[in-house]
């Protein structure tokens, strides 16, 4: 396997590397990468189920949300839908096509942020029809400031984590070495001033041993958004926890885990690139994160609340089998419901009342 090999030589070259940098490799190197190289399988039959999975009735509803979005903002003429984590391009399709009843459809641009040229492709095709409505940018650094809406569905949990144990007086820092032909964990001190800067932000006490993750990906995220975000809102969903839940005592070996198949992977380190990489969300840091680069938190709450409140319109006079069945999976509380949290934050944009998702929020 190509990508054990390179990983291997840059453990050789320059000793044990952070789990976040064995992460990188594992999900987005260019050419052998999980994600990056085309191997991402979504949906029952494969690695892992996601929101859009459920059908098109959740682009829809967030087709709504949007619209809402768009109307509070004053229908300004030039309205962007920025998406990262597009996948397919089967969200995009169900927005774009609920959209065109819509009144904002027309000054609607759909900009797909995509590096991986393989998934760039096929959103193209899937796109195809909605011509010069949908652009594409390689990363936000590409993207030009804009007014709308940045939204991303199942993101920051696949952004690289630091993983750090606490021996019982310090952090120490769980790094990638080999043993035998294989990759192993072997603790080392923390790699960066801002990586002892989160831990420092951990709840204590905790017991010795104690595993957790610490991602720093996200908080540069969201600034990077901020910062092209001239007026309109960022919405995040994906499932993750509170600081106080994330890192509970009881929670001694953090969120991180392996999927294939749909199956929970033993060792983490095992088959990198072939197998999802993945870690729940600390939503706080994000929120706190989010007020430093001067937006406002404009709604926070699980899937269930937030899909009540977009569905109260939706099934007023009623609605087919198949929508049913599917809101029932969005917000189920023993599904998806609580396992996913959504949140919202806006910038120049005048508060309250809440958006429609959120007037349940709690």
């Amino acid at each position: 396997m190509p990508l054990v090999e390179i990983i291997a030589d840059e453990i050789a070259a320059h000793g044990p590397v952070p789990f976040a940098r064995f992460m990188a490799q594992a999900l987005y190197h260019p050419a052998y990468g999980y994600y990056s190289g085309g191997k991402a399988r979504v949906g029952r039959k494969g690695d892992f189920f996601t929101n859009v999975s459920v059908g098109s009735l959740y682009g829809r509803l967030l087709a709504v949300q949007f619209a809402e979005m768009w109307e509070r903002m004053g229908r300004p003429a030039d309205f962007s839908i920025v998406e990262q984590g597009a996948h397919g391009g089967e969200f995009a399709a169900d927005v774009l096509g609920a959209l065109r009843g819509n009144g904002c459809f027309a000054a609607v641009t759909y900009r797909i942020v995509e590096p991986a040229n393989s998934l760039a492709a096929r959103q193209r095709v899937r796109l195809a029809e909605f011509g010069g409505k949908v652009l594409w940018h390689e990363s936000l650094d590409t993207l030009a400031p804009f007014t709308g809406v940045h939204f991303s569905n199942e993101l920051p949990d696949a952004f690289p984590v630091h993983v750090v144990k606490w021996d019982g007086e310090v952090w120490r820092e769980r790094c990638v070495s080999m043993d035998g032909g294989r990759f192993v964990f072997v603790d080392a001190p923390l790699s960066s001033p801002a990586l002892a800067a989160e831990c420092a932000q951990i709840p204590q006490p905790l017991p010795p041993g104690y595993t957790t993750e610490v991602n720093l990906a996200a908080s540069k995220w969201i600034a990077a958004v901020a910062a092209k975000l001239v007026r309109g809102w960022v919405l995040a969903v994906d499932y993750g926890h509170e600081r106080e839940e994330y890192y509970a005592p009881e929670r001694t070996q953090g969120t991180l885990s392996a999927y294939a198949n749909h199956k929970r992977e033993q060792d983490p380190l095992a088959r990198p690139g072939e197998v999802d990489l993945t870690a729940h969300v600390d939503f706080t840091s994000l929120i706190e994160s989010a007020k430093a680069a001067g937006m406002m938190r404009a709604g926070f709450t699980d899937q269930h609340h937030f899909m009540v409140g977009l569905g109260e319109g939706h099934f007023m006079d009623g609605a087919n089998p198949g929508d049913v069945r599917a809101f029932q999976t969005l917000m189920h509380p023993q599904m998806m419901g609580t396992a996913f949290k959504v949140v919202c934050f806006a910038k120049g944009v005048e508060l309250p009342p809440p958006l429609s998702g959120f007037r349940y929020a709690r």
